[in-house]
């Protein structure tokens, strides 16, 4: 009887965010259209190493399983991508799973992404309107820019593109891609556009747009093919604006 076929994965693995990382090795059983998900859930059935010995399940982040929700980021032979949508059959292997660097490790490949939340917060990444009672129907955008901000709401903050970005690390407060091209995106909505000289004032200090290199990782990287260079272009131009804005003490620059 022919033997089984299995496929070899390498997991970069730490116990605790204290701890030093460590590789081990698993043989999964193979099975047509297998995603790096699905060898992990295998492992956590039956977490045995290639050694055949018995450990710990891997740990890491998952929800939508359909490349939505963001939360299953991490390195894939090299790539941060998304683990769901990355087919075992179209990856060379052995498989290399590792955590994402940008991000404090919890525990194996999950990761704390409160740094990219946080600078949501920073640059006021909402419609601030008051909910508690009917305001009617609120103003419509032109369907041309419509389009193009829609685009850019397909962010599911899963982080691949402050991975991707070699001016987002642990020395540097670079608040990455990933906020910056949402507040192009809440500055567009015309209800959001009351709060567009704070979020531009949040992006014109240190850590906002003086720190982007321009190495256009992001928009290669991100999964969702969201023109964040093209974001952080109009948003250079709109922070000079309001720079002079600023100024003069004029909104009418």
């Amino acid at each position: 009887m022919s033997e089984k076929k299995t496929v070899k994965f390498i997991i970069t693995r730490q116990d605790n965010p204290s701890s030093a990382p460590y590789e081990e090795e698993f043989d999964i059983p193979y099975r047509p259209n297998m995603n790096v998900i699905s060898a992990l859930m295998e492992i956590r059935r039956n977490p045995v190493n290639s050694k055949g010995q018995k450990t710990t399940p891997i740990t890491w982040e998952m929800n939508c399983l359909e490349e939505v929700c963001g939360a299953c980021s991490m390195v894939i032979n090299g790539r941060p991508r998304q683990s769901c949508s990355a087919l075992v059959d179209q990856l060379e292997q052995p498989i290399r799973l590792a955590p994402m660097s940008t991000f404090p490790v919890v525990r194996d490949l999950q990761v704390d992404r409160s740094r990219m939340f946080d600078s949501l917060k920073k640059v006021k990444a909402w419609i601030p309107i008051d909910g508690t009672y009917n305001l009617g129907p609120g103003p419509r955008m032109p369907e041309q820019k419509r389009q193009w901000a829609y685009e850019l709401s397909k962010c599911m903050t899963c982080g691949v593109c402050l991975e991707a970005c070699p001016n987002v690390n642990s020395k540097s407060n670079f608040i990455g891609p990933q906020p910056l091209s949402q507040v192009r995106l809440f500055n567009a909505h015309p209800t959001g556009a009351m709060n567009r000289a704070e979020r531009l004032e949040a992006i014109m200090g240190d850590g906002g747009l003086a720190n982007c290199g321009n190495s256009q990782n992001c928009v290669q990287a991100c999964p969702k093919g969201i023109p964040l260079t093209t974001s952080i272009a109009a948003l250079n131009r709109d922070t000079a604006i309001q720079s002079f804005r600023n100024f003069f003490g004029s909104d009418q620059v």
